[in-house]
This record gives C-alpha cells, structure tokens and sequence, in this order.
C-alpha cells in the first residue's frame, strides 16, 4: 500500500479534476437525500442444546421379603434456625456504560445528508466529456458510460457512488494488460528501451536496472543514445549507484554498432539481462525511425530472437499523442510492453486507460517520480482508485 499512496498523493492533478467533475455533475440538479438509517442489529440467541434422556433397561422382578416390624419411629432433633433469614442474592444492579454498550456500538449516528441526482441522459453526457478531458478517449468514455448506465438509468446517485462504479470499470479494462515483464531463460535476455524525445527512457532504464540486479540479475546496460552525451553520463551515474557496468562508445557513433557490441559482451559475461537504450525518436522523423529499425535487424544477427523484449517509455504529460507513438513504434520495433512515466504531473492520466483499451499491449510499469522506487509494477486497481480519487483505506 506504500506506493499507492504515494501514486493517490501524486496524481491528484489527475484525481482532482476527475472528483471535481463529478461533484460539479452531482450538484447540477442533484438533491439532498437523508442518509438511509442503519437498522437495528438482530442478535441471535443460542439455541438450548436437547438433554439426551437416559435410557433405563427393563429389569426384572425381584421377590421382595416381607419388612420386620421396625418399632417406633426415632423423633429427629429440632434443627436450629437462624435468627435472621437471609435474603437470596440479588442480580447486581446494571451501571449506565455497561447497559448501554451494544447501544453505543450499534446506534451510531449515521451519516448526514447525501447529494444525488438521477442517472438520465444529460448526466450520462457530462460524463463522457469529464472522461474525454481526463484524456480517456472518446471510443473508451462511451464504453464505460455506457457500461456504467446499464440498469442503472433512473437511479439515483451520489458522486461516491459514481467514484465507486468508474474505479470498478476502469479496473476491469486495466486487468488484462496489468503484467509484469516476462523473464525467459535466454541468457542474455535482450531488452531494447524505446521512445521520444524527453519520455524517460533513461531513468526507467536506470530504475529497471537496479530493481533487477536488487533481485538477483546480473545486469549490462548499453548506452545506444550515442548523440547525447548527457544521456549516457546520466545512465552511468545510474549505472554506478546499482553496481551495473554501462557500455559506451563515442558521441556520434553508430548505435547499432553499440548494440551488437553489447551482446558480445554480456554473452561473454554471463549476463541475464542486456538493457539497451535509443536515442529519443519523433515518430514523424522517418530517417530517425529508420535508424532504429537498423539496431533491431542487427541485433538479429546475433540472435534471431533478439530483442526479446521491447519496451515503450510513454510520457503521461503528452496526452494523446501516445496513440500515434505506439502507432509508429509498433509497426518498426514490434513493441511488447509499456511503461509510463511522469503520471505525476498531468491531469490527464486517463491515456493510460484509453491506450489499455485500444492496444491491449502489457503496461509493465509505471513512474511517478525521479527515485528508484518511484518506478514500480502496474496495479491496475491501486492506479482506478487513485485516478478517481477512491479511498482504499
């Protein structure tokens, strides 16, 4: 539960303007309704137990002899009798906490006032654009509007109530793809990190590795973004805090040529993982796209199952455009899974269900911060409840 309170703390952008909106929905021909009182508890009484009646076997008849004459009756002394009689005891007089404990306990008073308005048409509409804001698409918001409504037009509801039934409908969506990355016996298992421009690529990488050689993995990173040279000397700066080599080559250098380097190198030592980053791509550069199509057939050379994971880093902040980014990456590098980064600071967290429901692709993981535990498994019921601000306490 650590990290979906710090996911519910750090999403509020995305929670708030959900909650807001749907108090603002509730409030907009919603009236208030008293709090249905809580009934009387039945408490039930044990059931006395049936006594067995003991059976008495037929015995037969034994001649009695006749009785002698016993004399007179003995005339038994006279019991004494006490001056005052004793009055029985009496049941010790209930005191006013104990009487009334079970009802402290059960007669609470309930709660106040509730605000809820009709589920018709017009609130069905408002929802659906608070959804489409929330960046969950349009295809998405209809569907789970309309999943929501179903049996339920007409009813009235509270904005707690709405709150509970949207979690419920995006878990259901996000249940599928909520996978962790699957790890294969290959050695070394072939990790390629994609994305744009500025997504996070470096820093989930840096985050993968630790959390992977924390776990037992022995761990190469390869420094394929060979134009930037912060990015490297950022991933060395990780590479040192996990103990994890980083492999580098010169600025400028072909990144393809890294890459087949790197799995020499960590076939050579043993390795179980090779991450491998890439420089940030615009999905409208074709000869950036290009370039990365390269690193993957050459890579194939070494190993024609290679990579054996492709791994998409998705900016939250971009709303979106992350459509048309796995759109584009999907088709050059075969995409297996996804991380998200930065849900931290976005109002608009509802892309990662409307990327769920048109892809179905595994999100991996997701990030809500800069620390190595920041990064961390993809819960989809811990992500629906902060998404709409749902309390799971």
């Amino acid at each position: 539960m650590a990290f979906f309170s710090k996911l519910k703390d750090r999403l509020f952008k995305s929670s708030s303007k959900i909650e807001q909106g749907l108090d603002a929905i509730v409030e907009d021909g919603g009236v208030e309704e008293p709090a249905s009182p809580r009934p009387d508890p039945v408490i039930p009484q044990p059931e006395p137990e049936p006594q067995p009646v003991p059976e008495v076997p037929d015995r037969p008849e034994v001649p009695q002899p006749e009785p002698a004459d016993p004399g007179p009756a003995p005339v038994p002394p006279e019991a004494p009798q006490p001056a005052d009689p004793i009055p029985p005891p009496s049941a010790p007089e209930e005191s006013g906490a104990s009487r009334s404990l079970l009802g402290r306990l059960f007669s609470r008073p309930g709660p106040g006032p509730v605000l809820r308005r009709t589920l018709d048409d017009e609130m069905l509409e408002q929802l659906e654009e608070l959804l489409i804001a929330a960046d969950m698409g349009v295809d998405t918001a209809l569907r789970v509007t309309s999943n929501i409504a179903e049996g339920r037009i007409g009813r009235k509801l509270s904005s707690a109530e709405i709150k509970a039934l949207l979690a419920a409908e995006i878990t259901r969506i996000m249940e599928p793809v909520a996978r962790p990355m699957p790890l294969y016996p290959k050695r070394p298992q072939v990790v390629l990190v994609v994305g744009v421009n500025g997504s996070g690529k470096t820093t989930t990488i840096g985050k993968l590795a630790s959390q992977f050689k924390s776990a037992g993995k022995k761990v190469v990173i390869a420094a394929g973004d060979t134009f930037r040279a912060a990015a490297v000397e950022q991933l060395q700066v990780w590479g040192d805090r996990a103990g994890v080599p980083v492999l580098t080559a010169p600025e400028g250098s072909d990144p393809a040529s890294l890459a087949f380097d790197a799995m020499t190198r960590a076939q050579a030592d043993g390795a179980d993982l090779l991450l491998i980053d890439t420089a940030g791509r615009l999905q409208n550069r074709a000869d950036l796209m290009e370039e990365l199509a390269k690193i993957v057939r050459v890579i194939r050379k070494k190993d024609d199952t290679a990579p054996h994971n492709t791994l998409l880093v998705l900016d939250a902040t971009t709303g979106q455009n992350a459509v048309s980014q796995v759109e584009t990456f999907q088709k050059l590098a075969d995409v297996s899974g996804l991380v998200m980064t930065k849900l931290d600071g976005t109002a608009k967290g509802g892309i990662l269900v409307s990327l769920a429901d048109r892809f179905g692709l595994p999100i991996h993981a997701i990030g809500v911060g800069e620390q190595i535990d920041d990064l961390a498994p993809f819960d989809p019921k811990d992500f629906a409840a902060a998404l709409t601000g749902l309390d799971r306490s």
